[in-house]
C-alpha cells in the first residue's frame, strides 16, 4: 500500500511539473515600445547583464531566461515564443553590441546560438 501511495505521489508530481509554464503576468508588455526606445531597452539589457536595477518584469525575465534558452522555450506561452523571436531578431539586426554581451553571459559556449539563428532565418523565409 505504501508503494502504491508513493507511486501515485510521484506520478502526480511529475504531471504537475510537466504542465508548469512561465507566468503570463507580463505578456502584455509592449515589446515594440521597449525595442524602439533606447533608454527602456538599455534598462532591460542592463538588468539582464546585472549592470543595473531590474523592473518586476525584468526580474522575472532574468530568472527564467537561462531555463527558457536551455529548453527551447518549452514552458513559454505562444505569445512569449513570438515575443522572444521579435526581441532576438531586433537585437541581432539592430543592437549587435547588446547581443554580443547577452550572448556572452547566457550562451558562453555558443551551444544555443546556431539553433536560434537557424530558426530566425527560417522565419524570415516564411
Amino acid at each position: 500500500m505504501k508503494c502504491l501511495i508513493l507511486t501515485v505521489l510521484v506520478v502526480v508530481t511529475v504531471a504537475f511539473a510537466a504542465d508548469e509554464k512561465y507566468t503570463t503576468k507580463y505578456d502584455n508588455v509592449d515589446l515594440k515600445q521597449i525595442l524602439s526606445n533606447k533608454r527602456l531597452l538599455k534598462g532591460y539589457v542592463f538588468c539582464l547583464l546585472e549592470k543595473g536595477p531590474c523592473s518586476p518584469d525584468g526580474t522575472e525575465l532574468k530568472r527564467v531566461l537561462p531555463d527558457a534558452i536551455a529548453t527551447d522555450c518549452a514552458k513559454c506561452s505562444d505569445k512569449q515564443k513570438n515575443g522572444s523571436k521579435t526581441v532576438l531578431r531586433h537585437l541581432i539586426d539592430n543592437e549587435p553590441e547588446y547581443w554580443k554581451e547577452l550572448e556572452a553571459k547566457y550562451d558562453e559556449k555558443g551551444q544555443y546560438k546556431s539553433r536560434y539563428e537557424a530558426e530566425l532565418k527560417s522565419d524570415k523565409k516564411e
